[in-house]
C-alpha cells in the first residue's frame, strides 16, 4: 500500500469540507487517518499528532490544493513515523491494567460482587481502583468514575478561580475532546476533557484557571497570562507537565 491515499483529487479554488480532503498515512506498516482542516488564518501547512497517537491533523490555508497536500505529507513521512513510534502504547481498561488517577498510577482490581461504586484504595501498598460489577462492565465503570471525579474537582476549581477574578461561566461541560484539554466559548461555556483528572490535582487546577481567565480575556495576550498567573502562580510548571505527559493520558483506550 502506498504512503497515502486521497479521497479527493480535483483542485478547486473554493474551500472544501475537511471530510472530503482527509487522507491516510503509513507509519511503520500501519495506516493512520490524517484529518485535513482548513483554517482561514493559517499561513502554512502544519502537521501534528493528535493526543493518543492514532490520528494526525493537517492544518492548511483554504487556498492549498490537493497536490500541495500530497507533496507536504510525502516530505514529512519520516517525521510522522518517528514521532508516532515514540508515542505511549495504548492502555486497555480492564482487570490488572494500570492507569493514572490524580497523577498516581492505579491498578484496576475487579471485585467479585455486582453492586457498588468504583473506589480508590491501597491494596498491599499499591494504589488501586476497586471496580465491582460484571467483568465486561469494568471499562465503562472506570470511565464513569473518572468523569464524576473530573466534574466534581473542576466544578470546585472553576468556582474558586471565578470568584477570584469576579466572573461567572454559563455552564461547565465534561467532554473527551482530542484536540485540546479545555475551551471557553463565546457563550461563556467552559468545556474540559475528563482525562485531566488523571493528571495531578495541581495540573487540573491550572487548566481550570486557564479557562476561567478566558472569561475575562478571550485571547492569549499578556493580560490573559497575567490573569492565569494571578490564580495559578506555578502555571509554567503545570503547562510543562501537560506537554510532557499529556499523551499518556490520551493513551488510555475506551475500546
Amino acid at each position: 500500500m502506498g504512503f497515502f491515499s486521497s479521497q479527493a483529487r480535483k483542485l478547486s479554488s473554493k474551500p472544501k469540507a475537511a471530510s472530503r480532503r482527509d487522507r491516510e498515512i503509513e507509519a511503520h506498516g500501519a495506516m493512520l487517518p490524517v484529518r485535513v482542516v482548513e483554517h482561514t488564518r493559517a499561513r502554512r501547512l502544519t502537521l501534528r499528532i493528535m493526543p493518543g497517537g492514532r490520528t494526525l491533523k493537517l492544518t492548511v490555508p483554504p487556498y492549498v490544493g490537493e497536490e500541495q497536500i500530497d507533496i507536504f505529507l510525502e516530505r514529512n513521512r519520516d517525521w510522522a513515523a518517528n514521532h508516532i513510534a515514540r508515542m505511549p502504547q495504548a492502555i486497555a481498561l480492564g482487570e490488572g491494567a494500570s492507569i493514572p488517577y490524580l497523577g498516581v498510577d492505579h491498578r484496576i482490581v475487579h471485585l467479585d460482587r455486582l453492586r457498588g461504586l468504583v473506589e480508590p484504595r491501597e491494596i498491599a501498598g499499591e494504589p488501586s481502583l476497586l471496580v465491582p460489577g460484571e467483568p465486561d462492565h469494568v471499562p465503562r465503570k472506570v470511565v464513569d468514575f473518572l468523569k464524576r471525579q473530573a466534574r466534581a474537582r473542576l466544578n470546585e476549581a472553576v468556582d474558586r478561580h471565578a470568584r477570584t477574578l469576579g466572573v461567572r461561566p454559563k455552564s461547565i461541560r465534561i467532554t473527551d475532546t482530542k484536540s485540546r484539554w479545555g475551551s471557553c466559548s463565546s457563550t461563556r461555556t467552559l468545556s474540559f476533557s475528563w482525562r485531566i483528572v488523571m493528571a495531578p490535582q495541581e495540573v487540573l487546577d491550572y487548566l481550570a484557571a486557564h479557562e476561567v481567565a478566558h472569561l475575562r480575556e478571550m485571547n492569549h495576550s499578556e493580560n490573559f497570562w497575567a490573569l492565569v498567573r494571578q490564580t495559578c502562580p506555578q502555571m509554567e510548571r503545570h503547562r510543562r507537565w501537560l506537554r510532557r505527559h499529556g499523551a499518556k493520558l490520551h493513551a488510555v483506550a475506551l475500546d
